[in-house]
C-alpha cells in the first residue's frame, strides 16, 4: 500500500453555511476535511462540505469505505451527514467516531436524533450502506486502519470537542477545531498534539481585535494559532473555521497579515488540496 498522505478541504466555514457572491473565493460550506492515508480515506467533521465530497465519491466505481471523525456535534459540524449520498448506497461502509458524546447517549443516538421527525424526513435506517458507530474518551489513541495512528485530545469549547493528530508513513498532521485558546498560556496538550506536525489545521474564527466580544464562545484568533504553531514547531499552519461575517476581502487581509507574522501560513479555502 502506498504511504502517501494528502489533505483536501471541502468546507472551511464555522457556525453556519454562508454561500453567496462575497464568499466565492474561500467558500461558504462548513467544516469538512478529507485526509488520504495511502488507500484509506479519513474525513474530519460532517459540515455542509461533506455533501460535495459525497457527490464526488458516489461517481467512483469502487465502493466507499470511510472513517469519519467528529470534533463535536454542533449543527454546523453535522449538518452534511444526512445528505452524504454514499451512506445511502448499498455496498458502502461508513464508520463514525466521536469522543465527547457518551453523556448524551453516544454518537449513534445523536445521529438518530438529527435524522428523525420533525427535524428530518427520513430516519437512520434509510442508510443502505453499512454504518458503524464508535465512542471514545478524550486522550484515547485510535488505530482505525493498519499503519494509521490517531491521537485525540479534549478542546476548550462549549459542550466539549475533540482535536486529532494523524500519523501515517512517517508524516503527521493535526486537526484542531473548535477551541478557545488561552490568552495567558498555551495548553501543553495542544502543543503535543501539534508537535512537529507537517501541517496543522486550526480554528481561527476571529482576530485578536474581535476576541473580547466573543469570550466563552469557544473559538480562537489567527494570532493565537501562530503562537501555538511556533511553540509546537509546526511545519505549515492552515487557518480554518472562518467567521461567516468575514467576506473574501476580509479573508485576503487576514491571509496577508498571517503570512507576514508567520511565513507560509495559509488561509484554508474550499477545494484546496495538499500533499504532505
Amino acid at each position: 500500500m502506498p504511504t502517501t498522505m494528502s489533505v483536501r478541504f471541502w468546507g472551511v466555514r464555522g457556525s453556519i453555511p454562508c454561500p453567496g457572491p462575497n464568499t466565492v473565493r474561500y467558500g461558504g460550506n462548513t467544516s469538512c476535511v478529507e485526509v488520504r492515508c495511502g488507500d484509506h480515506r479519513l474525513v474530519f467533521d460532517a459540515g455542509s462540505g461533506l455533501r460535495m465530497l459525497g457527490l464526488e465519491l458516489a461517481e467512483e466505481a469502487e465502493p466507499t469505505d470511510i472513517d469519519l471523525f467528529l470534533s463535536h456535534c454542533h449543527i454546523d459540524h453535522l449538518i452534511g451527514l444526512p445528505f452524504f449520498v454514499p451512506a445511502f448506497m448499498t455496498g458502502n461502509r461508513l464508520r463514525l467516531w466521536a469522543g465527547n458524546l457518551k453523556a448524551a447517549g453516544g454518537v449513534q443516538e445523536t445521529v438518530r436524533k438529527l435524522m428523525s421527525y420533525p427535524l428530518f424526513p427520513i430516519e437512520l435506517e434509510a442508510a443502505h450502506g453499512k454504518v458503524e458507530f464508535t465512542d471514545f474518551e478524550p486522550g484515547d489513541i485510535l488505530t482505525p486502519r493498519p499503519g494509521i495512528k490517531v491521537t485525540t485530545a479534549a478542546l476548550n469549547h462549549p459542550g466539549g470537542a475533540i482535536g486529532y493528530r494523524v500519523e501515517f508513513g512517517g508524516r503527521a498532521m493535526a486537526y484542531i477545531t473548535d477551541t478557545e485558546l488561552s490568552a495567558d498560556e498555551i495548553d501543553p496538550a495542544l502543543v503535543e498534539l501539534a508537535r512537529d506536525a507537517s501541517i496543522v489545521i486550526i480554528d481561527t474564527t476571529y482576530t485578536d481585535e474581535e476576541l473580547p466580544e466573543h469570550v466563552g464562545w469557544g473559538h480562537s484568533s489567527w494570532q493565537q494559532a501562530v503562537r501555538l504553531a511556533n511553540e509546537a514547531g509546526v511545519g505549515k499552519l492552515y487557518l480554518f473555521h472562518h467567521d461567516p461575517e468575514h467576506d473574501d476581502d476580509e479573508m485576503d487581509r487576514i491571509a496577508a497579515a498571517a503570512a507576514k507574522a508567520r511565513p507560509g501560513t495559509v488561509v484554508a479555502r474550499e477545494g484546496l488540496s495538499i500533499e504532505i
